[in-house]
């Protein structure tokens, strides 16, 4: 526990007396920082883990943190690790797959199609 590079310190708490670390000094920044990105990132998933990063360098627990937004707690222990080993970028959320949203800003929905003037539609198939 007390190597290099280890993230999880030992503090006398009830419990297992593991308590996760968010490693902000490692990247140059300050709690208040991870607080200016929750505020401020241009992606609701970006500033829901910044937030989360926030929450626990203010001494809060990770598992009940998780619990109270919804979230796994393994998914928050995930984020604390990834900015450890990552920094700031890690949190930033990047789309890997999956169908695109319905009304996505680039598609144009189906609606748009058939509300357009009769004269630009198609004629229908004799």
């Amino acid at each position: 526990m007390g190597s290099k590079g280890s993230y999880l310190i030992t503090l006398p708490r009830r419990g297992s007396g593991l308590v996760l670390r968010v490693d902000y000094a490692r990247w140059g920044q300050t709690p208040e920082d991870l607080r200016h990105l929750a505020l401020s990132a241009p992606h609701a998933r970006t500033r829901e883990r910044a937030l989360a990063l926030f929450d626990i360098t203010q001494g809060r627990c990770a598992t009940r943190l998780a619990a109270r937004t919804g979230r796994h707690p393994q998914t928050v222990m995930g984020w604390v690790h990834a900015y450890n080993a990552q920094g700031p970028a890690a949190l930033a959320f990047h789309r890997t797959g999956g169908r695109r949203p319905f009304f996505a800003h680039s598609a144009k929905p189906s609606s748009a199609r058939w509300s357009a003037r009769p004269s630009a539609r198609r004629p229908p198939h004799p």
